[in-house]
């Protein structure tokens, strides 16, 4: 897969506020126009189309087969070709939110930010940040196959396009647990039942620990449009879940001694897998792709409860500052069709969006189960930092 390299003006624009002022001048949106004008004219003479996006290794793996059927069999591949701009997370780089904003504030035209992928989180500090003014409102016209897509983003849903489900579920080694719990009061039953065959992960490494750690404590607030706000107010209404946090810390994994709350999302699958604990939250795509691969037993299945963990749509959208809108359009239109949405299913387990009835999903069974409509989305935006370092100082000390 090929790279394109970012141009200086816009990773100037993204590091400090004294450039951002060097990024607005008429020098540097020369230098964006000649990018943008180098990029019109690629092999072929296609137009290049540049994606940004973040995540863990295994969504850039699947963009790269995504991109690569595009670029070369969808019905746009003789007008279009896709270049990725990836930024692994959790290793210490940027944000690409912050490079978003700053390209914003800095009134950047031009830009290679052709088209962007955002989870919940990342959507709600676009939105907090900088407005809904710098993305383009989309035309359902030029997205055809969105027709027959229900799901919506709970934040600014005319500015971005959803076109994969994922959700934390509970998981669980179905030769120790012959009933799972169904509800959340059942599954608090459960770990009490059964001390130290539970575990999540430390909330700051990854999305699994993290919304097991944000449902209970939203659980407690009677509002549930909570879950879908970043305002500051509601960090006053958390006591009460991080009490329950508190309370349940005697029944985690233990190991020497200690209560354990492993580092990232891979972490508690492989306590599941080892037998060491029982039952974990963890993402449905992560613990079917690896069952499907053979690296997860058998005997590990999927359940939601209810209330639900977190689930969230990944969404795509379109900055007004980017230089491709047309070929963005194409791109997104393309992320549901049937071929790119067989890819997301066989390749990361994802939960399509659209009539699965020409979709195989022998295999995949476990995700035609899972019902987006009643998908628990939570978007706090900055709210999650607060919420994360609350989390180590309070109940990561317990022990």
């Amino acid at each position: 897969m090929k790279f394109k390299r970012v141009s200086a003006c816009l990773l100037a624009a993204a590091m400090a506020a004294t450039l951002l002022a060097g990024c607005g001048s008429s020098g540097s949106s020369d230098a964006a126009s000649t990018a943008a004008s180098e990029a019109e004219t690629s092999a072929g003479g296609k137009e290049t189309v540049t994606l940004w996006a973040t995540g863990s290794d295994n969504v850039r793996a699947v963009y790269e087969t995504l991109i690569e059927d595009f670029n070369t069999n969808s019905d746009y591949a003789d007008q279009y070709q896709v270049e990725l701009q990836f930024m692994l997370s959790g290793t210490g780089t940027q944000a690409l939110t912050d490079m978003l904003v700053a390209a914003a504030k800095a009134n950047q035209t031009g830009t290679d930010y052709d088209i962007v992928d955002l989870s919940g989180d990342d959507l709600s500090k676009i939105v907090s940040q900088m407005g809904t003014e710098y993305l383009v409102e989309l035309d359902d016209s030029k997205i055809p196959n969105a027709a027959g897509v229900s799901a919506e983003s709970s934040v600014a849903p005319e500015f971005v396009q959803p076109f994969r489900g994922t959700t934390v579920v509970l998981a669980y080694d179905s030769e120790a647990v012959e009933t799972p719990p169904t509800t959340f009061e059942e599954l608090e039953a459960w770990m009490k039942e059964n001390p130290g065959r539970f575990a999540y992960n430390q909330p700051g490494t990854g999305g699994a620990g993290d919304s097991f750690a944000r449902t209970t404590v939203y659980n407690q607030i009677a509002d549930e449009s909570a879950i879908t706000s970043d305002d500051e107010a509601w960090t006053a209404e958390w006591d009460a879940g991080f009490a329950k946090l508190a309370e349940l810390n005697e029944y985690m994994y233990e190991s020497g001694g200690s209560h354990v709350y492993p580092a990232k999302n891979q972490g508690t699958l492989d306590l599941l897998n080892q037998g060491d604990i029982d039952m974990c939250p963890n993402w449905a795509d992560m613990v079917l792709s690896q069952r499907a691969a053979g690296t997860l037993k058998d005997t590990i299945k999927i359940t939601q409860i209810d209330p639900s963990f977190t689930g969230s749509f990944q969404t795509l959208a379109i900055p007004t500052f980017g230089s491709h809108e047309d070929g963005a359009y194409a791109f997104i239109d393309y992320m549901l069709s049937e071929a790119a949405q067989t890819i997301l299913v066989h390749d990361m387990a994802a939960i399509p969006l659209i009539d699965t009835t020409n979709i195989d999903m022998e295999g995949y069974e476990d995700v035609a189960s899972l019902d987006t409509s009643s998908f628990r989305i939570m978007s706090i935006g900055d709210l999650s930092t607060s919420f994360n370092e609350r989390w180590d100082n309070e109940i990561a000390t317990i022990g």
